[in-house]
């Protein structure tokens, strides 16, 4: 996280030095393109906020009522890595709509502790869950961009994007949903190189609805992680994306 802070450090202090004397400006017509296309590459961090049901009941592979107590966390913000493409539609001097698909690639890391079970050192017990994430998303973007200046154009973004996860499991305690829709919000500068614009990009993606797929307990094999997967109501999930657009 601590890279995420350097960078608006830094893209403030950029935004802060151009304000000073005019320069020759590189690609002065680039942005009157109707069209733009370029290629994302980037880094992100995912996390699930889970909702936990407290002690309930359930019945074990012998047909016993058991009481169980689970809880559920993402304990860390897992790292990960994306790529994609994107058509960028100019509308005016300010606004323009982005359309730009996207993979992401990471792995959470799911810990979950049993009040109810105590190893040999008395202490709670816990099991943990690798859940490997892959979303393929399309972000739909609309962006209001400042002026350009010399060769420098910040500007801010907010948008919808769909996602499809391929990445579920039918033996895994947890289990998310096939889709997905993310709010995005972010921040980024264009900054006009003498071949090609980069733009870096700081983004903050949210689940808007329940993403966890809670159909799963229903069609567990083994009772045995009823416990865990019975302790979870819902999910949400958040990304922070830091991309690199090349156009």
């Amino acid at each position: 996280m601590r890279f995420y802070t350097l960078y608006i450090i830094a893209l403030l202090t950029s935004l802060v030095a151009s304000a000073q004397e005019r320069t020759v400006e590189n690609r002065p017509y680039c942005d009157l393109r109707p069209m733009h296309f370029g290629v994302i590459v980037g880094t992100h961090f995912q996390d699930l906020e889970f909702e936990n049901v407290g002690p309930f009941t359930y019945t074990d592979a012998d047909g016993n009522q058991q009481d169980a107590l689970v809880t559920c966390d993402q304990n860390t913000w897992d790292s990960g890595f994306h790529v994609g493409v994107l058509g960028e539609m100019r509308m005016n001097d300010y606004f323009a709509f982005r359309v730009a698909p996207i993979m992401y690639f990471a792995n959470r890391h799911i810990v979950f502790t049993n009040y109810k079970n105590l190893d040999v050192k008395g202490e709670y017990t816990q099991a943990r869950q690798d859940m490997k994430s892959v979303y393929v998303s399309c972000s739909l973007d609309l962006i209001y961009a400042a002026k350009r200046f010399n060769n420098h154009r910040p500007y801010i973004m907010t948008g919808l994007a769909p996602a499809l996860n391929l990445s579920t499991k039918s033996n895994d305690y947890l289990q998310l949903k096939k889709s997905d829709l993310f709010f995005e919000v972010g921040m980024g500068c264009d900054f006009y190189l003498p071949f090609f614009k980069l733009r870096p990009e700081l983004k903050f993606m949210y689940s808007l609805g329940n993403c966890l797929n809670t159909e799963h307990l229903k069609k567990l094999k083994d009772k045995n992680m009823t416990p865990y997967t019975g302790s979870v109501s819902s999910a949400r999930s958040s990304i922070i994306a830091l991309t690199f657009h090349f156009e």
